[in-house]
């Protein structure tokens, strides 16, 4: 039997293996050799002398207990988060850290925290939308002009002393916390952290 005498035959044929193959495709399978293990996120981390997520805890643990024990926050009052400057020569992101000892102190449960500046135009934004869309019960709508404001604010600092030789490499850290009382403008607190990390061939 041959396909020439048979052309409508082998038409069919050629149309019938094109559309099998479009509808199963080889698409090849890719697979990584590496194996991926869950650590201890409070484990200590010695990879490099760069800042790392030790660090931040160190600092959070230091900075949150420090305040609790003033005693300071009779009341439950209100703060803000104000700038965090980073002094070092690192790219660190310094709102990591002031968001670790936010947490902290929110879950004490002794302190009220009202949005940063970052967080004020997010704020607005909906206030806006809730009083100027029409989309709202009027009932139902959070009024403008009803914004707690604080009475501290939080401001940091991290800076950094590096020393090196042919060897050696000395990393000094220092995180400073202060407290404002945003009326007054005093320091009703402040407390710092060091840490020091040295690395040797």
């Amino acid at each position: 039997m041959t396909f020439s005498r048979y052309p409508l035959l082998l038409a069919a044929l050629v149309g019938t293996l094109t559309l099998t193959a479009c509808q199963n495709p080889q698409v090849p399978t890719i697979r990584f050799d590496r194996q991926v293990n869950y650590g201890d996120a409070k484990g200590v981390e010695l990879v490099t002398n760069e800042f790392g997520s030790t660090d931040l805890q160190m600092i959070a643990e230091k900075m949150t207990g420090s305040l609790l024990e003033t005693g300071i926050f009779q009341g439950r009052p209100t703060v803000t988060i104000s700038t965090v400057k980073n002094k070092t020569s690192e790219y660190i992101d310094t709102t990591n850290v002031m968001h670790s000892i936010q947490t902290a102190l929110v879950k004490s449960g002794k302190v009220r925290f009202v949005r940063s500046i970052n967080e004020m135009q997010a704020g607005v934004d909906e206030l806006q939308r809730q009083n100027q869309s029409g989309l709202y019960k009027q009932n139902s709508t959070a009024k403008i002009g009803n914004m707690t404001a604080a009475r501290y604010s939080m401001e940091g600092e991290l800076t950094s002393i590096v020393k090196q030789t042919a060897g050696t490499k000395d990393v000094y850290y220092k995180f400073t916390l202060k407290l404002f009382d945003v009326e007054e403008g005093t320091i009703e607190w402040q407390d710092e952290k060091e840490i020091r990390k040295t690395t040797r061939r």
